[in-house]
């Protein structure tokens, strides 16, 4: 055993884009992955919507690969697989809910073992072994998942009512949403989406957003990014040229603000002097006759 340590750039993301059908999952996710890569060449998509990722061949020339059924978590694992021996560095599987619900996947193997508590098990371990490799995969993975489907009657702007679809639970295993580091839900077929969970801090409890390419370029970015640490921040202070410019700083990197008081207060004490020499006395303090 050896500590190490930590490295944000080692960190492989993987990402989550759920929602009801028609709410462009497969688009985002594709656009996601060209951020990330800016070569469609080293995208791959593990295709078990028959082949409806090939709908969107116009965006580029990604790699495609249909699985077909049974949707077994071994299938799933050797798809992987394939995609890693190809030195490919984004893969998009759309979607894992067929691992779970369709044909060969863990809902129908445990129904054929008798459908009781007990027969869980085998089917949890065969299950574990599609998240542990798609944790441990030395690509970055984007996760496409259905939600099932409602519906209500909303009254638009124009005072008409019209009926609009709504995705609500996630069709796979429970607590899946807790392996990525982000999970976006799509909420409506205008692609509109929203983080509902978020480690890296760029989309929790913002505005609703259509997801771009320029969406997986923040998110390569913040993966790749250097960790700041306190020398960083001090070095900002001490080559600021003016008290905005000071306070931007202070804004920017609130983690530090209470740690790092006394250099701010020091710095803006100097810039303003030199803004107005007037105002300071001869010890160097500000002047208050």
């Amino acid at each position: 055993m050896n500590l190490k340590q930590s490295q944000r750039q080692n960190v492989k993301l993987r990402l989550g884009i759920s929602g009801a059908s028609g709410f462009g999952k497969t688009h985002s996710a594709l656009l996601l992955a060209y951020g990330m890569t800016n070569d469609w060449s080293k995208v791959a998509v593990i295709d078990t919507e028959n082949s409806s990722a090939s709908l969107y061949s116009d965006l580029g020339n990604f790699n495609v690969l249909d699985l077909k059924a049974p949707y077994s978590p071994e299938r799933y694992v050797e798809a992987i697989k394939v995609c890693e021996e190809a030195d490919i560095e984004v893969i998009v599987i759309d979607s894992i809910t067929h691992e779970w619900n369709s044909t060969g996947g863990c809902l129908q193997i445990h129904e054929q073992l008798g459908g009781r508590f007990q027969d869980w098990g085998p089917v949890k371990k065969r299950h574990q072994t599609f998240i542990d490799k798609l944790l441990q995969s030395n690509c970055h993975i984007i996760t496409t998942t259905r939600r099932k489907i409602d519906y209500s009657l909303d009254v638009g702007t124009n005072g008409k009512s019209r009926v609009v679809k709504h995705g609500t639970k996630e069709v796979t295993s429970e607590g899946f949403e807790y392996e990525l580091t982000v999970n976006f839900e799509l909420v409506n077929d205008q692609h509109l989406c929203k983080a509902s969970k978020d480690r890296t801090g760029l989309f929790m409890n913002k505005p609703e957003f259509v997801i771009t390419s320029k969406t997986g370029e923040r998110l390569l970015k913040w993966c790749c990014a250097k960790p700041v640490v306190a020398q960083d921040v001090i070095d900002k202070i001490n080559s600021a040229l003016s008290v905005s410019e000071l306070s931007e700083i202070y804004r920017e990197h609130k983690s530090f603000q209470q740690s790092l008081q006394t250099q701010f207060i020091n710095k803006k004490e100097q810039l303003e002097k030199l803004i107005n020499p007037k105002n300071f006395s001869q010890n160097g303090h500000t002047n208050h006759a």
